[in-house]
């Protein structure tokens, strides 16, 4: 059936076609960099970080850009409060952002533009917007004129005159109206600026992404992501000047993720429910924050707290803790094997649930599935007598990593990921991996003498602290519940 995708324009999923056969263009809108990436943003580019990767898996060339806002308002007054240039608050963000995304295990996008470096095609948008009569100059600023385009607000589906019964226009603002938004910002002093036919000034927000796009893209381009709340006014803005400028449709397909919330609560700083993407690496691995992210539809609300959390944690061993079951009956991975039916089922389904609009929930739950199959097998008690079912294990096992890499996942060895996940868990109980040791031991020696209530007596003590014991022909060994 092919890639299907919800269209914001359109309201409904369509089928994926991009306008060079093979080739894929894909702009994102990347952070204003004035402070430190919270969870709202590691959803966001972690979503686009799956496309990205599940469009190259599907056979598309596909170049992607991921911008920085590095001229502002917001990094102008947060660099004012901090007595330093606006341009090296931005470069300590822009640093703090790549750190941030690399160890949520992002691929870096073909190309990351600063709106700084794109100022002359900032000038040239402008000025054929001026040219058409679509904008106009008002005392050193630029302004659009949302009158000259009829298809304002066609991507959010507002009501224009709703809108403009709620506009006014700021203190020092001359617009012709107070929907207008500004293109071009006159100098005022302290602030960044460049030279222009207006007068020196800096640009507006949202003529940033329209030229950054236009020139790496082209003036028409596949798709156009970021979050919900980027709908209106700017994904809404940049369609106006686009399309006002050239003439031509900006983009065929807008993809919006959705809302982070906390504990069910919008996140604000305000509320006290703010997390930063470094807070939350304090406690959990970056690869529970993703597998907890890619757990829900991306179209979908989300709610962050310590119990998700806590559970994205628990699903993502149960992967590891297979892939070590697996490798351990199997000797690891023989690429001589040829493809079982269980591999190649399990392909297709997980290629079926992310044709349907990236939807990564339903992929995790075939490779679960996968996970199931491939413990069955290894569980048969003919299992090592019969190279058939070795050869099927195995092959479930390749696909399961290779399907994961497409989604970021599994990128440590299962012993590692299972034991960093077992001692940062007793960080939390009172007791350490020395103590399990000599309870276990105890237990043993309680056995050997028949002392069975004792040994229950320990197995009891703890599992209330939450440490479960395995027995097997092996030995004893635990893990956390």
């Amino acid at each position: 059936m092919g890639l299907r995708v919800y269209n914001t324009m359109s309201g409904k999923k369509e089928e994926f076609q991009p306008l060079v056969p093979g080739k894929v263009g894909m702009y994102v809108c990347g952070v204003t960099v004035y402070d430190y990436c919270h969870i709202g943003h590691a959803r966001a580019n972690i979503v686009f970080d799956i496309i990205y990767r599940y469009l190259q898996f599907s056979g598309f060339e596909t170049t992607y850009v991921r911008n920085y806002t590095d001229v502002d308002d917001k990094i102008i007054n947060r660099s004012n409060e901090r007595g330093i240039p606006s341009q090296e608050l931005a470069e300590e963000f822009i640093k703090a952002f790549d750190e941030d995304m690399e160890a949520l295990g992002l691929i870096r996008p073909t190309h990351e533009p600063r709106a700084t470096e794109y100022i002359q095609q900032i000038i040239d948008i402008n000025q054929k917007l001026i040219d058409k009569g679509i904008a106009y100059e008002s005392a050193g600023d630029v302004y659009y004129s949302v009158d000259k385009f009829p298809g304002y607000l066609k991507l959010s589906k507002r009501n224009m005159e709703e809108m403009q019964s709620g506009a006014r226009v700021a203190p020092g603002e001359q617009k012709r109206n107070p929907m207008d938004f500004a293109l071009w910002k006159a100098a005022k002093p302290g602030e960044p600026s460049w030279t222009s036919p207006w007068g020196d000034g800096r640009p507006g927000w949202h003529i940033e992404c329209s030229a950054m796009s236009s020139s790496l893209l082209g003036e028409s381009f596949d798709i156009h992501g970021g979050g919900r709340d980027l709908i209106f006014p700017h994904h809404e803005n940049e369609i106006a000047q686009s399309e006002g400028a050239s003439g031509k449709p900006f983009v065929k397909y807008w993809l919006h993720n959705g809302f982070v919330n906390v504990d069910q609560e919008k996140m604000s700083k305000s509320l006290g429910n703010f997390f930063t993407i470094r807070d939350i690496l304090q406690t959990y691995d970056a690869e529970v924050i993703r597998f907890f992210i890619l757990s829900a539809h991306y179209r979908s609300p989300i709610d962050f707290s310590d119990q998700n959390l806590t559970e994205a944690q628990s699903g993502l061993s149960r992967f590891y803790e297979a892939l070590e079951l697996a490798e351990s009956a199997t000797g690891g991975v023989d690429p001589s094997d040829s493809s079982s039916e269980e591999g190649k089922n399990l392909e297709a389904k997980f290629r079926e649930a992310m044709d349907d609009d990236f939807n990564t929930a339903l992929a995790i739950a075939h490779l679960f599935d996968g996970v199931r199959t491939m413990n069955r097998l290894v569980a048969t008690k003919k299992f090592k007598k019969k190279a058939e079912l070795v050869a099927q294990v195995r092959d479930l096992h390749q696909t399961i990593l290779r399907l994961g890499d497409v989604l970021g996942l599994y990128r440590s060895q299962p012993r590692e990921w299972l034991e960093k996940v077992k001692l940062s868990g007793l960080k939390k109980l009172d007791i350490t991996a020395e103590e399990i040791e000599e309870l276990i031991q105890q237990r043993l020696q309680a056995r050997a003498e028949k002392d069975f209530a004792r040994g229950d007596e320990i197995r009891i003590e703890l599992d209330e602290k939450g440490i479960l014991l395995l027995d097997s022909r092996e030995g004893t060994s635990w893990k956390l519940k």
